[in-house]
């Protein structure tokens, strides 16, 4: 029996900083345990402002400093996106509120969840867009991304 595809969406506002961080990362975190085969990424944002760029050229930096390569190409989130992913993970409850708006019924509201739901180690409410901050807010980022990364991979691992 061929094992179904396991697949995750992030989701940020302009699909720049937060969510392909988290794309790349989780991305990362999938192929060391062997499981990018199972376990498929995306990333989207709620509004269209940057469709077709590469993330910010900051947190490309920042996450090339991780060992990271960030370079999905940004898109907007469509109600589709529920067809097409077992998972919705949105990275504040803006983004979440607005993810939620274009659920078409109740087995979708279930697949969206908050980034922040996953930390283990921060108490954090929400994962802070870093576009208007300097290079500490991209390093928060990071940190948070990489905890809650890390949780949501081993709750995944339970479910495939």
């Amino acid at each position: 029996m061929e094992e179904k595809e396991y697949k995750v969406l992030f989701v940020c506002l302009g699909n720049i900083c937060r969510s392909p961080a988290a794309e790349g990362i989780f991305a990362d975190m999938v192929k060391k345990e062997g499981l990018q085969n199972r376990i498929k990424v995306d990333s989207a944002g709620t509004a269209g402002y940057h469709n077709g760029e590469l993330p910010d050229y900051r947190m490309r930096q920042h996450g090339a400093r991780r060992g990271y390569k960030f370079d999905s190409i940004s898109r907007k989130f469509l109600a589709v996106d529920f067809d097409q992913f077992d998972m919705i993970i949105a990275m504040d409850d803006s983004n979440y509120d607005n993810i939620m708006r274009l659920a078409p019924d109740l087995e979708s509201e279930k697949k969206v969840h908050r980034m922040v739901d996953f930390s283990r180690k921060y108490k954090y409410d929400h994962i802070p867009d870093p576009y208007y901050s300097g290079s500490d807010g991209f390093e928060l980022v990071l940190d948070l991304l990489e905890d809650a990364c890390a949780g949501l991979l081993e709750e995944i691992k339970q479910k495939i």
